[in-house]
């Protein structure tokens, strides 16, 4: 499964779209920063699962209709930072969905996520990530999970790693920096995070209008990653 991730830095790198998907053929497609009001029903062979509704920096995400039947989705609510407050409505920091792959005979949930911004502390982020794995959870107990999106996380990320390890999923960065307006703060913005699902790449594609570069994710179910490796150890 391919997911792509992307801020569109107030929705200025919509018109992008269209040619990442053509060029890298994505199943999933998760989105921040989006005119939730503005948005097409299809990209490319995409279409639209859900997207926030009264968020002033969007969330969605879409889907492949071949491949996928979505079962459910959410917008979540999560811990206010004070910008929150302030720039009223950007309440709304997780869209979750979940699929049945209709390929595979699985579910899994999928979501795009959109942390408290840099004048926050990362102790408020790691709140609201730790509370968006919990719902996400509620929505499909033990289902596979995968949360992308801008993780808005400068700094101390081993130590971010340690938290979300300890609650037993993996945090994994892509190969290159995805985030570098400023001097101060560049680095890897745009995370992924997952339980049951075994990431075999995640890769930074090339930088368009917004201030964020995509984010690329692969990845299989891990047990049938793990049921491949031994039959193949047993030939």
């Amino acid at each position: 499964m391919k997911v792509i991730s992307y801020n569109l830095r107030k929705h200025r790198a919509i018109g992008e779209l269209t040619e990442i998907v053509q060029r890298h053929s994505p199943d999933v497609l998760c989105l921040q920063e989006c005119d939730d009001r503005a948005l097409p029903e299809f990209i490319g062979d995409l279409h639209l699962s859900d997207a926030t509704a009264r968020n002033r920096l969007g969330l969605a995400v879409y889907h492949r209709n071949r491949q996928f039947t979505v079962q459910a989705t959410r917008a979540f609510e999560l811990k206010r930072s004070l910008y929150d407050r302030v720039a009223k409505p950007a309440h709304e920091r997780l869209i979750a969905v979940r699929l049945r792959d209709e390929e595979h005979d699985r579910e899994l949930v999928v979501a795009s996520f959109h942390a408290a911004p840099l004048t926050a502390l990362n102790s408020l982020r790691r709140k609201q990530i730790h509370a968006a794995l919990a719902e996400m959870q509620l929505m499909g107990p033990g289902l596979p999970v995968l949360m992308v999106g801008d993780y808005n996380y400068p700094v101390f990320k081993a130590g971010l790693s340690d938290k979300i390890t300890a609650s037993g999923y993996d945090l994994t960065l892509s190969d290159s920096r995805t985030y570098t307006r400023y001097k101060v703060f560049r680095g890897h913005f745009d995370l992924a995070t997952s339980v049951g699902l075994t990431i075999e790449s995640v890769i930074t594609l090339p930088r368009g209008s917004s201030d964020h570069l995509p984010i690329l994710v692969t990845s299989s179910y891990a047990d049938a990653a793990a049921s491949a490796s031994a039959a193949a150890e047993a030939s």
